[in-house]
Order: C-alpha cells, then structure tokens, then sequence
C-alpha cells in the first residue's frame, strides 16, 4: 500500500499552509502598521478663529494672491512676523551631546575644540540650544517629516525610509510656499521626494550610499557662496549627510568625525558672518536654524529608541541680545516643537497635524500681548486635532466652556475630555483675566501673565503627549481575521508535523531494531525542544526579555547541546561496561567482540569532541556581543579588540578565512564525483578566499577610508565568482555524478537477490547523498566567504565559529548513526542559527542593522542590490543553518527506516528533506503567531513602538529568511532527484544484468 503520507501530498499540504500564513501576516501587518490617519488639507484662515464644532477650512483664502494672503495672516494672526528669510542646516545624525554635552555635564575637549565657533556662539548667548527628542523610529525621512509638519509618522515610515513618496500632508514647506515664498535645497535628495514642486532651485545627493564622506557635502558646499550672496530665496535648506555617513562605516570613534565636525562648524560660521552677523536693524532678517535629524549610537548606526538614536540637536541662531546664555542641560524639547515655532515666528498658520509645542525661549523675543497670543493659536490648533481624535469634545454633553464642572462623563475617554476641557478652560480663563486687568487703570500684572502662560503649556504638554502616544485606530476585525488564518495555518503544520513524526517513529518500529532501542531511551532533548520553545514564546510578554532575547538562545542552544554530551558520555559507559563483560566471556569470542566494540568507542570519543566543540564556540559567541539593547554598555570581546587597534582585527579577520578556507577545501576533496569537475570547483573557491584576502588588505585600517575603488572592483569580482561557483555546482553536480559506478561499489550480497527497483533506489539514495554533499558544502563555504566579506572585520571570529559549530554538528549526527531523532537534529542546527544571529551583534533594536556593509562592491545608490545584501548581512547565521541542512541531508542515515514500499524513492526522498524543510517552517510559525496576539494584546503598551513593534519587523523579516532557506532545501532536493531519477530510467536493463554478474 502507498504511504499515508507521500512525498507530494505532504509538498501540498505545506504549500497551502504556507499560503495561508503569508495572507494572514498580510492582513495583519496592513491592519496594525497602517499610514496614520490625518486631518487633510492645509490650515488656513480658520486657524486664526476659535475652535468651533465645525472647525473647517472655507477654502477661500487660496484663492487670494501669495502677497495678499501672506498680508491677511499678518493681520489677522496679530504677531508681525519675527524673521524674513530662513535657513534651515540640517547634519544629518549629528547627536547633540557633541555640542551640548549630556547629564549636565559639557561636551568633551575634542568636541569643543572641533566646533570652536559653534561653542562660542552658546557661550556668546547669540544662540539658544535645546536637546529636541526624536520619536522612533530614528531615520531620516519620518523625522524630516516630524520637523516640517509637528507630527509623529506610522511605525513602517522605516520601511517607507527606502522609497520615499511625496508628501501630501500639511506641512511648513507649503504653509511658506502659499503665501510666495521662494525655496532652495542643497543636499540630501528626500527633500526632493517629499516635494518634488515645490522647490526653486535644488541639488540632491543620495542619502544611502553611506561609502561617500566627502562628495555628500561638497555638492552643498560649493553652491554656498552664491546662495549666501542671493537675493532671490526666503527658504534655503542645506542637509549635510557626510557626518551620518562617517558613523555609519567608523562609528562615534571614527578618526574622520572630528575634521568632519570642523566642516561643519566652518560651515555655520560662513552663515552667520555673511547673512545674519551684519544684517543689523535691515529689512531683511534670517533666522539660522541648525538642526540633526537624528543622533547616533556608538556604533554609528541608527533607527531605534536608545538615548543616544534620539537625542538630536535644535540650534536657533540669529536670535540677538536675546538669546539665552549657554545651558547644555537646561533646554530641553521634541523634534515636532519645532514645526510650531517656525510657523508662530514666520507668520503661517500651524500645520493641522501639529502635535508640537511653541518653544517657550522663542517668546522672549514677543511682546507680552502676543506671546499669549502665540500661545492661543497653539493651543486651537492642538484643540482642532483632539476634536478630530475625540468626537464631542466641543459638541454634545461636552462643551469647553465655565469651569468644567457640568461635564457628563462616560468611562475613560470621558475623563479625557474632562480633563482637556478644564484645562482648555483654566488657559481660556487665565488669559481672559489678563486682558481685562490690561485694559483696566490697574497697573499690569506680571502674576496674572505667568499664570496665563503655564496655564497655556500645561493644556498644550497634555495634549501633545496625548496625542503622540495615543494608538492608532486599528481595524480589529482585520487583525482578528489575520490572526485567525495564522492560526489555521499554524495547526495545519503542527498536524503535518504530527503525522510524519508518528509514521516515521510510531509505526514503523514494529520492523527497524534501532528504531525500538531509540523509542525506549528517555528522550529528555525532544521534552526540552519542546518546553524550550514555550520558554521562549512566553518570554515575549515581557519587553525586558525581547530586548534581552539573545540569552533565550544562547541557553537553548548551549542546553541542548549539553544533553547531547551526557547522551554521548552515557552510551560511552555503556558500550565501555560492555566491553568488560565481552573480556569475561570465552578468549576466541571475547577476541572478536572486543574487536567489534573498539570502533563504536572511538566512535563515541569522537561525538564527545564534536559536541565540546560547539559548547566552546557557544561560550565564545556569547561573550562576543553581550550587550544587546539595554547592556551595550558593558565589556565584551569585541570591545576589547577594537581598543587593541586595526592591526590585531585585521590578523583576526585574516586567520578566520584561512581556518574557513582549509576543511571547505577538505571536504570538497573527498567527494566522489568526477575528479575534474570536483577540482574545478574546489579552484573557484581557492580563487574567492584569495579575493576575500585582497578585499581584507585593500581594506584599510576597518573600513575607515570611505570610498576605496579597488576594494569595490575586487569584491564585484567575487561576487561573479562566487554566484557562477554555486550555480555551476547546483546545476551539474547531479549530472556528473557517476551512478553505474556508484552501483558497483555499494551492491551487497543480500541486494543481489533484490527486484531492479531496490537496485535502482539504492543507487538514486548513493547519487542524492554525493550531490547534496557537494552542493551543500559548496553552499556553506561560499556563504562564509561572503559573509567574511560583508561583515563588520570585527565579526569575522564569531563567522568562523558559527561555521565550526554547524561542522561539529555535522560530524556528530553522522557519526555511527545519531541517536537523537531527526526532529532534535533540525532544531539543534535551527537553534545554532539563531544564536549566531545575535552572536554577530544583532538584537531587536533597528540600529544594529549594518548599513555601511550594504555598499561594499557597490558603485552607487540602488535599492534592490543594498537592500538584498543588508538582509544577507543581518540573517547570515540563520541562513547558513538552512545552507548546512543541504549538508545535513546528505550525511545523514536514513537507510534504517523501515518504510512501506521502501523501494519506491519517493519514501527516501520525502525522509531526507520532510524534517528540514517542514520543521522550521512550524518552529518559525509557532513564534510568528504566539508574537502576533501578542503584539495585538500589547497594542496600547507605553513601548509597543519602542520594543514590539521593531521586534515584530524582524519576526517578519525572520519569517522570509525561513521561506528562503527552506525553499533553497527543497528546490535542491527536488532537482537532484529528478535529474538522478531521469539519468537511472536511461540505463538498459542489460546494464543492470551486467552489474549483477560482474559483482
């Protein structure tokens, strides 16, 4: 009878399953990351008036000339416009604790002599400093967005990052061009995507092709002289990427950010000596406004929550005798303050998205009269957007107005309302009495002012740190259905799973021995892959544990391993305490007894080793990069390397590809293929590691020179190589393998009485097993090339031993047949994946994210290739896991599987790849949907943008390298056994008849 479970039925089943899963996650991801809601259109007239139920734009004003309507904001707003002419200097990255240092302390000796102008500037009190918060996640276009409009983005504007769209919302830059402004951008070309019309005259450079370090500024500084001498602008934007980029390739310690920083510094004492130092009482004043998109972290890079990603730098120079003296602590803001400011100062309503504050410093240089003033249409234009986000704030039952005290309230978004109203009405009130007090005899009281204006900032603090951490509106019944299909698809593997696992183990034991010692031994690793996984599905709950999730893996791993070295000692003993009882027996049985059990020892000495070796990388990973999110602080050995200098990385990343090169080179000489083939690719690969070397030297001191030609020439050439190496393999390697022969050498005794079918299955399993061979060591070698390339020199230590545990890993399943079930086996390699991923420092924040690696063997900016080798980078442990399967199969003994129709090659076909390719795709799928109800139960959670959601992104991203490497499985698998199936059929039967003789 057939197998219950065939090969293609069990194909069908995992296809729909994963079908299901990829629609549910869609649904999901569309219903939780939406594009944030926003009012449409652009504030106008209306934003002058009170707040109404009704509070809509009649669209009339824009039918006005820019001259007239700039005229009819002046008088109707009441505040005269502070400035004329802005500029807008944007240093992308630059923390702010270089210029302003941190915790009350100022910055270093090397940061203040590096920026001397700027640092006098503060010191002057011609410029007034605030340390502006940036909301995450910290990457440039969201937060240029947050800057022009005052509001917080979607969470996946990370993901829009990378392509990004025009602009429609209400913003700084349309308010300006309205009313006739003229504007310029030099710099990063994101402004010209955000609006690609609005723009005079521009300039731009590619944001991401962070290798360059000095052409990136360049292109703005050399249009500076004639911009500064123009008199055709009112709104120049100079975005500066170079000093963003020397973080990304050096880090905060790079021996380029101090000249980078002087650039900088001289390029803001040009601005103010040319345009703003002299201007006197012109009719012409500008306002210099210097501002960081984002900060840094020590390792250069950037886009999650950390201290140090969002502590950028708001600088207004060209403020006069009124500025604040310097304070590098006293100043504190958020990104989307400065959206209100700029549009209070300059005349133009506030952009209806606005969350930000007006900056209370910039009211120093306003009349008492029209600081409350700027701070009522502050407070209107924040009341419009809680009126759009809370129905019936001003309407119904709930009406801002007398003291509050007749408010209906109906559970919590009642008390909201109650709360906004009564301190709506205590501002209202405060400055009410004000004003009357002013148009009394009575002399002006400076009380009734102060309590007005704190009044003023305690509804407009509320209200913005309302509005910014209040959760989107999600579709739950989108969500709930996303889930559901996840689920559905989540069982539907489980029970795949349980019917292979019962028809390889439970029902066929009644006629394989090994089978039935292996199901009565105590399987404690299976109960602890089981109980491991629940481990770690629970520990999502916690936000300290998801930050922290490489130690989840890291004793998972090194557990698992541990009980493969009790179970290797244990069977030791035993066959040891065999031994002595075979001594006793007679001397000629006791002779060829002991004779037999002297293998099976070495054997178990062998696996002992195999397992110490993997335990010994584990500890060394683990201590590599222990950091993770909220300990990155601490000492580890890759701090330690970097301190001892370039030299000794460089020696490190040098003898890592020799160790790398030589058992690739090893294993690829024993395959039993055709000796020509098997020496032309043993040659590439000899070729790659000598390119890999050449990258290393070219390579200067840690990838510190920003752009090296020959080193991106060299590393296009590997690429070539290294892509033909695995495709040539892949293709033929089933074509050259000589099966006849294979037949000869592998025809037993007993098979010479077999049907020509068990013939024919023996010899496909043989040829199966010699390709994978091939194949996946070709695999694995050629992905720890490129990795080796591609990483950070610092990790080149923790490649190689990623690569000997997966070769320990081998050498002991393969030894003398594994008495672990293969299900244990898979996972093991699938744990060993996981752990290295964090051993190479990644964690689940987005700014671990290698960027500057993306580039390499890159001539200029393109999505799709940066992109691709970003993700090669981050999820290169987990995909050499699934590359060393490839491996795995073919080394591992599946001929004591008893099958019905074993003969048929379909059974041994679906018991090599079934457990690779099915077990972690139900792995994956278990921590893809427990996180999902979990990232919905936490959806209102303080860090669900800061912890869950960036987690969730690589879950997702986690999920797509599963699709990868188990496709590249099964593709594999299948094109060996087709093409060895279609090369056996071509044999005569004369030939088999003739092998039988000759045997």
């Amino acid at each position: 009878m057939p197998s219950p479970l065939s090969c293609a039925r069990l194909t069908a089943w995992t296809v729909a399953a994963v079908a299901l899963q990829i629609l549910g996650l869609s649904l999901f991801v569309f219903g939780f990351f939406p594009v944030k809601p926003t009012l449409r259109g652009f504030s106008g007239l209306e934003s002058y008036r009170m707040p109404t139920c009704n509070s809509t734009s009649d669209g009339k004003e824009t039918e006005l000339p820019p001259d007239q309507l700039r005229s009819l904001y002046k008088e109707i707003s009441k505040i005269p416009p502070s400035y004329d002419r802005l500029i807008l200097m944007v240093i992308d990255g630059l923390p702010a604790e270089f210029v302003l240092g941190r915790d009350e302390k100022p910055p270093n000796k090397a940061m203040i002599e590096a920026m001397p102008y700027m640092q006098s500037l503060l010191t002057n009190g011609k410029a007034t400093a605030y340390h502006a918060k940036a909301a995450p996640p910290t990457v440039t276009m969201p937060r240029l967005k947050a800057m022009v409009s005052g509001a917080i983005g979607g969470f996946l504007d990370v993901a829009l990052n990378f392509n990004t769209q025009a602009f429609l919302d209400d913003n700084l830059l349309d308010q300006f061009y309205r009313i006739g402004w003229k504007l310029v951008m030099l710099g990063d070309e994101t402004w010209i995507k955000l609006f690609p019309k609005l723009f005079t005259r521009q300039d731009g450079v590619s944001s991401f092709y962070v290798k360059d370090t000095v052409g990136v500024d360049l292109n703005v500084s050399r249009h500076l002289d004639v911009e500064l001498a123009a008199e055709d602008w009112d709104f120049l934007i100079l975005h500066y990427l170079g000093l963003d980029h020397v973080g990304h390739i050096g880090g905060r310690q790079s021996i380029l950010m101090a000249p980078k920083l002087k650039e900088m510094d001289e390029v803001i004492k040009m601005i103010h000596v040319r345009n703003i130092l002299y201007q006197g009482n012109a009719t012409s004043r500008t306002l210099l406004v210097v501002v960081s998109d984002h900060g840094m972290t020590d390792g250069g890079n950037h886009g999650g929550s950390s201290y140090e990603e969002t502590d950028s730098l708001l600088l207004f120079i060209g403020l006069g005798s009124k500025g604040s003296n310097y304070s590098p602590y006293a100043h504190k803001a958020f990104q989307v303050d400065i959206a209100p400011t700029l549009a209070l100062l300059f005349g133009v309503p506030i952009p209806k998205n606005n969350i930000g504050v007006m900056l209370p410093k910039m009211l120093d240089s306003l009349t008492d009269e029209q600081k409350l003033r700027a701070l009522e249409l502050n407070a209107w234009q924040l009341l419009r957007l809680l009126q759009a986000h809370l129905p019936g704030l001003l309407c119904g039952d709930l009406r801002c107005g007398g003291d509050g005290q007749s408010l209906q309230i109906n559970g919590s978004t009642g008390r909201i309302k109650e709360k906004f109203c009564h301190l709506f009405s205590k501002a209202t009130a405060a400055h009410n009495m004000w004003q009357l007090r002013q148009g009394s005899s009575f002399t002006s009281n400076t009380d009734d002012l102060r309590i007005a204006v704190e009044s003023y900032y305690d509804f407009l603090r509320s209200a913005s740190e309302w509005l910014s951490r209040r959760a989107t509106d999600k579709p739950i019944n989108l969500l709930l259905s996303g889930i559901a299909i996840m689920l559905i698809s989540c069982f539907l593997l489980l029970i795949l799973l349980f019917f292979l696992l019962r028809e390889v183990y439970f029902t066929q034991t009644e006629s394989c021995s090994q089978l039935k010692e292996s199901r009565r031994s105590c399987h404690i690793d299976e109960i602890f892959v089981f109980i491991g996984i629940i481990i770690h599905v629970l520990s999502f709950t916690s936000s300290s544990m998801v930050e922290e999730e490489q130690y989840t893996w890291h004793f998972l791993t090194s557990t698992l391993h541990l009980l493969f070295l009790f179970s290797a000692i244990q069977l030791l003993f035993k066959r040891q305490a065999s031994k002595r009882r075979e001594e006793e027996l007679t001397p000629h049985q006791s002779c060829i007894s002991v004779a037999s059990s002297i293998p099976m020892i070495n054997n178990e000495n062998y696996k002992i080793s195999s397992v110490l070796v993997v335990l010994f990388c584990a500890r060394v990973l683990r201590g590599w990069h222990q950091g993770g999110v909220n300990w990155v602080h601490l000492p580890d050995v890759s701090k330690l390397l970097v301190q001892a200098g370039s030299f000794i990385i460089k020696v490190l990343h040098i003898i890592s590809l020799l160790i790398v090169m030589m058992p690739s080179l090893f294993a690829l000489s024993i395959v039993r293929l055709k000796r020509g083939f098997v020496f032309l690719v043993s040659l590439s690969h000899f070729v790659s590691g000598f390119l890999v070397l050449l990258h290393i030297i070219e390579n200067q001191s840690d990838n510190m020179v920003p752009i090296n030609q020959s080193a991106a020439s060299i590393a296009q050439i590997f690429y070539i190589n290294i892509g033909s190496t695995v495709m040539l393999t892949v293709l033929a390697s089933p074509w050259v393998v000589p099966i006849p022969c294979q037949e000869t050498h592998m025809m037993t005794q007993t098979s010479l009485n077999c049907h020509s079918t068990n013939m024919r299955s023996d010899s496909l399993l043989l040829g199966f097993q010699d390709c994978t061979y091939m194949i996946g060591t070709t695999y694995v070698a050629s992905w720890c090339l490129l990795q080796l390339l591609l990483q950070q020199p610092i990790n080149a230590i923790p490649v190689l031993l990623i690569f000997l545990q997966l070769l320990a890993c081998m050498i002991y399943f393969s030894i003398d047949g594994s008495h672990h079930k293969q299900c244990v086996e898979v996972a093991s390699i699938y744990f060993l994946g996981m752990a290295g991923h964090f051993g190479l420092g990644n964690s689940n924040s987005l700014a671990t994210i290698d960027v500057a690696g993306a580039f390499i063997g890159i001539s200029s900016y393109s999505t799709v290739l940066s992109g691709i080798l970003m993700f090669m980078i981050t999820y290169a442990s987990p995909m050499l896991s699934f590359l060393s399967m490839v491996m795995y199969i073919s080394m591992k003994n599946t001929r004591y599987f008893s099958l019905p129709n074993k003969s048929k090659w379909s059974c041994m076909l679906e018991m090599k790849l079934a457990f690779p390719c099915l077990l972690p795709l139900v792995l994956n799928s278990v921590v893809l949907t427990a996180f999902t109800i979990i990232l919905l139960l936490m959806r209102n959670h303080l860090f669900v943008w800061s912890v869950f959601s960036p987690k969730y992104l690589y879950i997702c991203a986690a999920t797509v390298c599963v699709y990868i490497g188990v496709f590249i499985i099964a593709t594999t698998g299948f094109y060996t056994s087709i093409v060895l199936s279609f090369r056996t059929k071509r044999l005569k039967p004369e030939v088999h008849n003739f092998l039988f003789k000759f045997q």
